[in-house]
């Protein structure tokens, strides 16, 4: 579901990574590109894409429909939610197609087929609305009070196990700038800086993770990769990385791994940044870094993606099952 619609998400990344307020190119009038697209299109691309897996042209029609329920219903973007209801959906419609198989009387085919569709694809769509926004909601309150919790009791490379698997399913922002970033400006305004600040944005464990990708993934997908460190390393745009998590879940463990490395760097070196970078570039790190604090800044972006890379290639076999990947993709 994820891979034929790389290319959406590079053209996604790279108009945010230009236009936005933050942006090499700030624009208001493309920047307003951004927010559709990541909320909407893209979801329903994947919906789309995993319903015609599901039962050809027809399941994407009612996939790519019942995905509209869920990004209505839901504040956050629903790529994973895309990925269950696609090809729910398609699969409903599957069934209800061999149960009006040979039922119908001639000349009434088209005027069924499109009506049953239709039914399907509502419904969904109806209890996408009222389901699954509100179990989203649930699950990012969740995520960011587990994160409050390992901050207040000093517990922070654990935050990682919460925080990398919120980002992959696009909770990133909700746990920065709802959670971690409150409790950091209340820390900087003491000290002068804060590691809360680079919990979520360490822009190391998406680096490394695109690097495996790069060395050691599918040979079909590789071209794709060095556009997506670009946008994510120096853009600082860290969703370009999630669909590469996602379309082989495993890899949340590299990303854990690289991101609890970096907290343990930051610690260790006690590094801190004077407020949040956004977006989360290697040039938004170094400008907010406080003076004096570059090593131990970029010793905790180096660890992290150094330990995400690695563990990314042990789980990606070091690139021994690639074409194999590359055959099932096609």
């Amino acid at each position: 579901m994820v891979m034929p619609n790389i290319g959406a998400f590079i053209a996604w990344g790279l108009i945010t990574a230009l236009f936005i307020p933050s942006g090499w190119l700030p624009n208001e009038r493309f920047a307003a590109l951004v927010d559709p697209m990541v909320h909407v299109l893209l979801p329903i691309l994947i919906g789309y894409t995993g319903g015609r897996m599901v039962h050809g042209q027809r399941g994407a029609v009612v996939g790519a429909v019942a995905t509209i329920g869920i990004v209505v219903g839901a504040d956050e973007p629903m790529f994973f939610g895309a990925m269950i209801v696609g090809p729910l959906a398609a699969y409903a419609m599957r069934l209800v197609d061999r149960v009006t198989a040979d039922r119908i009387r001639p000349g009434f085919e088209m005027l069924v087929d499109n009506f049953t569709a239709g039914i399907v694809g509502g419904l969904a769509a109806l209890a996408g609305v009222v389901a699954i926004g509100p179990v989203m909601r649930v699950f990012t309150q969740a995520a960011g009070d587990g994160v409050e919790f390992l901050v207040e009791h000093h517990v922070l490379p654990g935050a990682a196990v919460l925080i990398e698997p919120a980002k992959v399913l696009f909770l990133n922002n909700a746990i920065n700038h709802g959670v971690l970033g409150p409790l950091g400006v209340a820390e900087s305004a003491d000290t002068g800086k804060s590691i809360l600040f680079m919990l979520e944005t360490n822009p190391g464990p998406g680096f490394g993770i695109l690097l495996a990708y790069l060395l050691f993934g599918p040979r079909s997908l590789r071209p794709s990769v060095p556009a997506a460190m670009v946008i994510q390393f120096l853009g600082g745009i860290h969703e370009i990385y999630f669909p590469y998590v996602l379309m082989k879940p495993v890899m949340l463990l590299a990303a854990i791994c690289g991101g609890a490395a970096g907290i343990v760097t930051f610690m260790f070196t006690g590094a801190g940044l004077v407020a949040t970078p956004s977006p989360g570039s290697i040039f938004a790190y170094l400008a907010e870094t406080p003076r004096g604090g570059y090593l131990g800044v970029l010793a905790g972006v180096v660890v992290a993606a150094a330990v995400s890379f690695v563990v990314g290639a042990v789980l990606l076999g070091f690139g021994r099952s690639a074409g194999d990947d590359e055959a099932a993709a096609e």
